[in-house]
């Protein structure tokens, strides 16, 4: 098994592919030890394989049980001495459609990974960042849970929950000198702009997005913002221009941006 050896350490979820690989990539080229986990063992074996093995510990996790989080815990301390810098709760779904279009099923996958998900990987991790000077969580949330985002609602719901968990948690846990940050991006040249109202729907986001002519980011700026998560003073980390300025909008602006949301909705079919 590889070791940290006394290299800062992260723990992402989600590192199979999108932010969440970007992201182990970027923080092991800046000389730290990674570890990855996800349900995408094939993923996490191609990206083990382009960090190195010496250089990451991997596990499948399946964020929402929390006998994997012990399990994964339990050897990323082992690799790291019972340290953890950061943790990088990073795994997320979601479903794209009419509220109800989507199958409530479906909708509860989306909050069991996107909430439940989140708080059992901080249960799971503070024994080792109790033990580690300067740890931090940084949370995945998304411009979605600053703006109530239509034909996303539930997934919206969920990023609005990470915020306020966010929050809540950089406060309560400072006593112990944590830090509890965000990453909310833009949209992101990710897999999880694929997604549709179900499970393999031919009807996808991305499709809508590009027809709008919206914005969308590379994932390195993603991973970039995740870094500034870990290490600087905000507490949320807005990921591209677009994202900057719908915070502005949501505060100063509510009125006008209902307005622009409601206007580019499509018609009901």
């Amino acid at each position: 098994m590889s070791a940290a050896n006394g290299r800062k350490s992260i723990f992402i979820t989600g590192a199979a592919s999108g932010i969440g690989a970007e992201t182990a990539r970027l923080f092991q080229s800046r000389g730290w030890y990674c570890g990855l986990y996800d349900i995408d063992e094939s993923g996490l074996a191609d990206v083990a394989r382009e960090l190195g093995e010496e250089n990451c510990h991997v596990a499948r996790l399946d964020v929402t049980k929390r006998d994997d989080w012990k399990a994964a815990i339990a050897g990323f301390s082992d690799a790291t001495g019972g340290k953890m810098d950061v943790l990088f709760n990073n795994a997320g779904i979601g479903r794209h459609g009419w509220f109800e279009d989507i199958p409530p099923e479906e909708s509860d996958l989306v909050i069991d990974v996107n909430v439940k998900g989140v708080v059992n990987g901080v249960y799971a991790a503070l024994p080792l960042l109790k033990e580690t000077a300067g740890a931090r969580i940084v949370n995945t949330a998304s411009t979605a849970g600053i703006i109530g985002s239509p034909r996303l609602a539930v997934y919206s719901a969920t990023k609005f929950a990470v915020r306020g968990l966010t929050e809540a948690l950089d406060v309560e846990l400072s006593g112990l000198g944590i830090r509890c940050t965000s990453l909310m991006p833009w949209f992101i040249d990710t897999p999880i702009l694929d997604m549709g109202a179900t499970e393999g729907s031919n009807v996808k986001m991305a499709d809508e997005i590009r027809a709008q002519g919206q914005d969308v980011y590379p994932v390195s700026l993603a991973a970039e913002t995740a870094w500034e998560a870990a290490h600087g003073k905000d507490v949320h980390y807005m990921a591209g221009k677009r994202a900057k300025q719908a915070r502005f909008a949501a505060r100063f602006m509510p009125g006008r941006i209902k307005k622009q949301i409601v206007e580019g909705l499509p018609d009901r079919d």
